[in-house]
């Protein structure tokens, strides 16, 4: 059995999450003081008792899921035996999970990976100015029309296709007026749903240009090691580890398309059968559910979770 580990996006923080592990595990203990001292800023203590708004906030949301998720493998690793070289195939994350995932690789310290959110998660917030932008999701929606759509609505302005979830959902981003005319096409086209989201910026969009290259700026000065295992990467969903191409994809992926359906495929190609989501939520595992209906998807982001997990 060749076994994948996944790890969520945004959208995906919930209040309390890592709170159990952080009580019950030491590890866990240990990411959360490490990314707590990497921010000076008590960033575990607004995971596990809120308030939600703050949570939410990208430049908080970003580091604390990739210390959840991190926090969580720690305990796989020390509970269950997991040893990502020899009982893992590959990796992934959504958006700021690709952080998590080569964190996880050892691409990255822990330390460095929340830094870096930080840059990211502040970098994205300030690249458009409040209102300026939107994001949709279109339900029901193959990739091909998803785009046909975007092309139409953009006009003068930029209408991108930011995230290929799988299972027909698509997601577009980039100037609200265009966003907004995209939702209006869409919905005269036959597409199940489409609606806007409730956002704070239009990422993975031309207009994160500027957050683009304060990434590029960021990542010039943190050291980058090759992954113990392969990194499906969000802008190709190919694997790689190469050092060099994995910071250019880290950079791409600021304004490029998250490719997330093609990389599960791709992944379930290459004979993945098992997906593991680690951290906060399920987002991913449903989407795999649809995208590799032959493989199994589980979350591992509790105590309970870290039990039921068998090698």
């Amino acid at each position: 059995m060749a076994r994948a580990l996944i790890f969520p996006g945004q959208g995906s923080q919930a209040v309390g999450m890592g709170k159990a592990l952080a009580e019950g595990f030491p590890q866990a203990r240990a990411v959360f003081e490490k990314v707590d001292a990497a921010l000076g800023q008590n960033l575990s203590r607004l995971m596990f008792e809120g308030p939600a708004e703050e949570l939410t906030l990208t430049a908080n949301a970003q580091p604390a899921l990739m210390a959840a998720s991190l926090a969580a493998l720690r305990v796989l690793e020390a509970e269950r035996g997991l040893d990502i070289a020899r009982d893992v195939a590959c990796l992934a994350g959504h958006s700021l999970g690709e952080y998590a995932a080569l964190a996880a690789g050892g691409s990255l310290t822990v330390a460095d990976a929340a830094r870096l959110l930080r840059i990211r998660g502040e970098a994205m917030q300030e690249a458009v100015q409040p209102g300026a932008g939107a994001m949709a999701a279109l339900i029901g929606a193959e990739i091909e029309a998803a785009h046909a759509i975007a092309e139409e609505a953009a006009g003068a302005e930029v209408c991108d296709v930011a995230n290929d979830n799988g299972g027909g959902q698509v997601v577009l981003s980039g100037h609200r007026a265009a966003v907004e005319r995209a939702v209006a096409i869409a919905q005269g086209r036959g597409i199940k749903r489409a609606v806007m989201l409730n956002v704070s910026a239009p990422f993975h969009c031309r207009l994160m240009a500027p957050a683009a290259e304060a990434m590029r700026a960021a990542l010039a000065s943190v050291p980058l090691k090759a992954p113990s295992v392969p990194l499906y990467a969000n802008v190709t969903a190919a694997p790689v580890t190469d050092p060099a191409a994995i910071r250019e994809n880290l950079v791409a992926q600021v304004t490029g398309t998250v490719r997330w359906r093609e990389s599960v495929a791709a992944m379930a190609a290459a004979g993945v059968t098992s997906f593991h989501e680690v951290g906060s939520g399920k987002v991913l595992s449903g989407l795999v559910k649809r995208i590799a209906p032959g493989a199994t998807a589980a979350t591992v982001g509790t105590p309970e979770d870290v039990a039921a997990f068998a090698l």
